[in-house]
């Protein structure tokens, strides 16, 4: 009886294993699409030609500062868990919000390409530490750098290209990639090298962007 139960307790453990590894080389595969997709590896679109939902939701896919950072904040969520998987993701969409909304009304939050490219960095610290901060102080973070990024997406838009349905575009694709970094954080679990290893590279692009701003 003793040898069944090890034998199916064996068993479960393979299948399990088999599964989480499945489940992280699907996220893997996931996030080195979306890098493909940038068409300017360090820099963002660029005023002038943007408009509409469509636009606004492929624009967080294509300048790795965004890309990472969002895809950071879902991960993190993952990693603290509890209260922190909605508080951290939700304080991020809904502060970008505003960020938007300061710059389409005209006021000025300075350095803010500065602050977008700290965020890369920093999260990507958060991760080779693993620092577990307490839900209210990342939400807290995680609002701040939102509060930059939604500011310099609005920058993209002018006046009169259809603002609010552009907005709702990079607003929903930032809650996609937050799902896709939960999903990433929860394959990669406790594995300390990997999450190490991906916020070395994620603070890295982080330090390289913080140089060329």
């Amino acid at each position: 009886m003793t040898h069944w139960l090890l034998h199916d307790s064996s068993v479960s453990t393979v299948v399990r294993a088999s599964r989480r590894a499945a489940a992280l080389r699907f996220c893997l595969t996931v996030v080195a699409s979306l890098a493909l997709l940038s068409e300017n590896a360090f820099a963002h679109t660029g005023a002038g030609s943007i408009h509409g939902f469509t636009a606004g939701f492929v624009h967080p896919f294509l300048g790795p500062d965004h890309l990472l950072t969002m895809l950071a904040v879902g991960f993190w969520a993952a990693a603290l868990g509890g209260r922190a998987l909605l508080l951290v993701p939700l304080s991020f969409v809904t502060v970008m919000a505003v960020g938007a909304g300061l710059q389409h009304f005209g006021l000025v939050l300075p350095s803010a390409e500065m602050a977008v490219a700290l965020s890369v960095a920093v999260m990507g610290l958060i991760f080779v530490v693993n620092w577990r901060a307490g839900c209210g102080l990342a939400g807290a973070l995680a609002a701040g750098f939102a509060l930059f990024h939604g500011y310099v997406h609005a920058e993209e838009i002018g006046r009169d290209m259809g603002a609010f349905h552009y907005a709702g575009g990079f607003l929903i694709a930032t809650a996609v990639l937050h799902g896709l970094g939960m999903l990433l954080g929860a394959a990669v679990g406790n594995l300390d090298l990997l999450r190490r290893a991906l916020g070395a590279f994620c603070a890295g692009v982080g330090v390289y962007l913080l140089v060329g701003s």
